[in-house]
């Protein structure tokens, strides 16, 4: 199936004017206005924040939600924040990305065979999204998924993230009542659909504690190279 570049234009413009979640966008805006102190000579985004990656991409990475001080700022998904930090040195060594980090939108990032999305396109406060604007935001990922033509699997980088997906699932009748949340455990929907990978978020809560760590998450994407790989 030939996917028009005007299909995923259409969509990331609506992701990008979309003001659903009356809470988000007052919040994303006011941070956008009175800014970090360190990132006091940019100008924010302020808006809602596209997927971006390969789009013949057969690896789909599922986040949370843009970060206050990164995405909302930069406008690219883990863009300029520490869990970006920490993601895109893991994506480089696996061969996914050109270069370890990303700062900014418009720099030299390619991905490769990998495309970066989100549950939530709005920064929320606290980075802690709402029901009703987690499900306001679902239909996003369902465009992308169908956009996504060479979909093999999914990498989702938390429990909410990997709550999206088993919805994603269920809607299409496959049973998720065994799929629990562990780092690092794979499952197969079969039947045509993508598999499913469970990974702790990077966030600097997980990795400056020790929960993931850069050897546990190279091992995601280590899996996730043999997989589509075979």
């Amino acid at each position: 199936m030939t996917i028009s570049n005007n299909s995923w234009e259409n969509l990331n413009n609506e992701i990008i004017a979309c003001r659903k979640c009356q809470r988000l966008v007052i919040w994303r805006e006011q941070v956008a206005r009175e800014k970090k102190r360190a990132f006091r000579d940019c100008v924010y985004w302020g808006r809602g924040v596209p997927g971006f990656g390969d789009q013949n991409a057969r690896v789909l990475v599922l986040g949370l939600a843009p970060g206050a001080h990164g995405s909302n700022r930069t406008g690219r998904m883990f863009t300029g924040d520490s869990s970006g930090a920490f993601l895109f040195p893991a994506l480089y060594r696996a061969d996914f990305s050109n270069r370890e980090y990303s700062l900014d939108r418009d720099d030299p990032l390619i991905l490769h065979d990998l495309f970066i999305s989100a549950v939530c396109r709005c920064a929320p406060p606290g980075n802690k999204p709402t029901i009703e604007e987690i499900n306001n935001c679902s239909g996003f990922i369902k465009r992308e998924q169908v956009l996504l033509g060479r979909l093999e699997g999914v990498v989702a980088l938390g429990h909410i993230a990997f709550n999206e997906v088993l919805g994603l699932f269920k809607e299409n009748g496959i049973k998720t009542a065994d799929y629990k949340f562990r780092h690092g455990t794979l499952y197969k929907a079969g039947d045509g659909f993508p598999w499913l990978m469970a990974s702790y978020h990077p966030s600097r809560q997980n990795t400056q504690t020790g929960r993931l760590t850069a050897v546990m998450f190279d091992e995601i994407w280590i899996q996730v190279r043999a997989l589509i790989n075979k």
